[in-house]
């Protein structure tokens, strides 16, 4: 890491933060964080990069993604391997946080870059490196399933 890196980094810490913890909530937010900038910064592209902002939120998104999947299999193979009688599945309770996580990682991206960061559509797209077309889908599929989860 040179200190370009590290000044880059410096400058973006706290909203990569607070992106990766909205993603995958605050007790992994720090290692997606820390595994995103060292995959950032060690790749072949990271030097000759124009937007290294837009890359490294993409690369929070990216690692938020695979954690996801990781968990799910972990937990799915938890589940499998657990004895019938020690699985307790409790009525769950919803409220804001608990329905913006059962959200997809890239919807949950879109909305919090959305409302949160207040940045266009446009933005989106590009800092994400998607369609303005996946963008409009995915906030529409994400308030369509916060208005199911949180009226029910």
């Amino acid at each position: 890491m040179t200190d370009r890196d590290a000044e880059i980094y410096e400058k973006h810490a706290e909203e990569l933060l607070r992106f990766a913890t909205v993603l995958v909530g605050p007790d992994t937010a720090p290692d997606v964080l820390s595994t995103a900038i060292l995959h950032a910064i060690g790749a072949k592209a990271w030097p000759e990069l124009s937007n290294r902002r837009a890359y490294l939120f993409r690369c929070v998104l990216n690692e938020a993604r695979s954690n996801q999947r990781s968990s799910f299999r972990r937990r799915r193979l938890e589940m499998r391997l657990a004895p019938p009688e020690s699985i307790n599945d409790p009525e769950p309770s919803f409220d804001f946080a608990t329905a913006i996580m059962r959200l997809s990682p890239r919807q949950r991206a879109v909305v919090y870059l959305s409302y949160w960061e207040d940045l266009s559509n446009e933005e989106i797209a590009s800092m994400l490196d998607i369609t303005l077309g996946s963008v409009h889908r995915h906030l529409a599929r994400a308030r369509s399933h916060l208005r199911r989860l949180l009226s029910d």
